[in-house]
C-alpha cells in the first residue's frame, strides 16, 4: 500500500494586487503509483519566481493563465522514487515544471524535463544559477543583448536570481557591468562579491543622477527586469544602437488596474532613437539548455560566477515566501526546500 501523501498548493482565487494566503489552498491528497513508462518524482527544491504572479491573473500573456484549482506552476528539482522507465531509474535527479507540490507523476517526454548532474554544481542550482534563472540571464544577455567588449551593460534587480548572473556574464565578456538594486546591503554585495563595476540604489532620492554618473558613456545594453521608475531613469541614457532584452517588469505585476501599467515598449518607443528591444522567454533556446548549464557550471567551478540562495523550509510556506519577491526580502535565488534526498 502506498502511504505517500502529496501536499499541493492550488490557486483558490485570483489575487488583486499582492497575493495573500487566502488566494491559495493547501491540500493533502494520496500519491498514485506511476503507470507504464512513468516515474514518481519527489520534490526536493521548489523555485519561486516573479513570472508566477502573471500566471495567477486572468490576463492575456505569453503563457496561458492558471485556472482556479490548478497547482501553481513552478520549476522543481526532484528525485525519482519509483520508476517504470529504464532511462530514469530510482534515485535519478531531475528538474522539470511540476509546480507547488511534493510529488508528481512524470513521463520521459515531458516538456522541460532534464536530468540533473550532481557533479556539475549543487543540485539546488538546477532551479537557480544553472537552471531557468541562470539560463534566462545567459540567453537573454548574449542572444538578445549581444554585448560587445568595452560596452556598458546595466541590469535592474541586480542582486536577484537573474540580474546577478547578467552582470557577471557581462564582466566575463569584457563589459562594464552596472547594477541597480534596493538598499546599501544589496548594492555592496553586487559590487564586492559579484564584481560589478558599480551598483546604484534605486531607493536614493538622487538615483537618476547617480545612475547617469555611473554611465558617463551612456548605456549600450539594458537588461530589463523591473520597469516603472527604474526604466524611466535608464531610458534617457540609452545610446543610439542600444539593445534592451525585456525579461520582465516586476513593478507592474501586482497592479490593480491596467492604468497602472506602462509597458517597456511604450517607454522605449517614445525615445528619439528607440533601442532594439524585445520581450523574450528562455524556452526559445530550450534545445541549448543542457549545454548552457554546463557552461554556467564550469564558470562556477572556475570562480567566475558566484551566487546566493534564500532558502525557506517547508512547502506549506510557499505562499508567504512568494511575497518576498515583491517586498525585496529575498537575496539572490529564492527557493523552498521541500525534502532531502532519500
Amino acid at each position: 500500500m502506498n502511504e505517500r501523501t502529496n501536499t499541493r498548493i492550488v490557486l483558490k482565487s485570483r489575487p488583486l494586487g499582492m497575493p495573500t494566503d487566502g488566494n491559495f489552498d493547501i491540500q493533502s491528497v494520496p500519491v498514485t503509483s506511476p503507470g507504464d513508462n512513468e516515474m514518481l518524482l519527489r520534490t526536493l527544491w521548489l523555485s519561486l519566481d516573479p513570472y508566477m504572479r502573471g500566471r495567477m491573473s486572468d490576463r492575456e500573456s505569453y503563457a496561458k493563465p492558471l485556472e482556479l484549482g490548478d497547482v501553481i506552476t513552478a520549476g522543481v528539482v526532484s528525485q525519482v522514487v519509483e520508476s517504470n522507465n529504464t532511462d530514469y531509474p530510482t534515485g535519478t535527479i531531475v528538474s522539470g515544471m511540476y509546480g507547488w507540490q511534493s510529488y508528481a507523476i512524470a513521463k520521459p517526454d515531458d516538456y522541460r524535463l532534464f536530468k540533473v548532474d550532481p557533479g556539475l554544481a549543487p543540485i539546488s542550482t538546477a532551479v537557480g544559477i544553472t537552471g531557468m534563472p541562470g539560463q534566462t540571464a545567459y540567453f537573454g544577455l548574449l542572444e538578445v543583448g549581444k554585448p560587445k567588449p568595452g560596452e556598458t551593460v546595466v541590469v535592474s534587480a541586480a542582486s536577484g536570481a537573474v540580474g546577478s548572473v547578467v552582470g557577471q556574464i557581462a564582466r566575463i565578456k569584457g563589459c562594464r557591468a552596472i547594477g541597480i538594486a534596493g538598499g546599501k546591503t544589496k548594492c555592496d554585495y553586487v559590487v564586492n562579491e559579484l564584481g560589478f563595476d558599480a551598483c546604484i540604489d534605486y531607493k536614493e532620492a538622487d538615483f537618476p543622477q547617480k545612475l547617469a554618473e555611473a554611465c558617463p558613456d551612456g548605456v549600450d545594453v539594458y537588461f530589463e527586469n523591473v520597469g516603472g521608475a527604474i526604466l524611466d531613469a535608464v531610458a534617457p541614457l540609452l545610446n543610439k544602437g542600444a539593445r534592451v532584452p525585456v525579461c520582465g517588469f516586476i513593478s507592474a505585476y501586482n497592479a490593480t488596474s491596467e492604468d497602472q501599467i506602462r509597458m517597456p515598449d511604450v517607454v522605449l518607443g517614445a525615445l528619439e532613437h528607440p533601442p532594439e528591444s524585445r520581450f523574450f522567454v528562455v524556452t526559445e533556446w530550450i534545445d541549448e539548455f543542457e549545454e548552457a548549464a554546463r557552461v554556467l557550471g564550469n564558470w562556477i567551478k572556475e570562480g567566475k560566477l558566484k551566487y546566493r540562495e534564500t532558502i525557506v523550509a517547508g512547502i506549506e510556506n510557499a505562499p508567504s515566501a512568494f511575497r518576498m519577491l515583491f517586498t525585496g526580502e529575498n537575496f539572490g535565488k529564492l527557493m523552498i526546500k521541500v525534502a532531502d534526498l532519500e
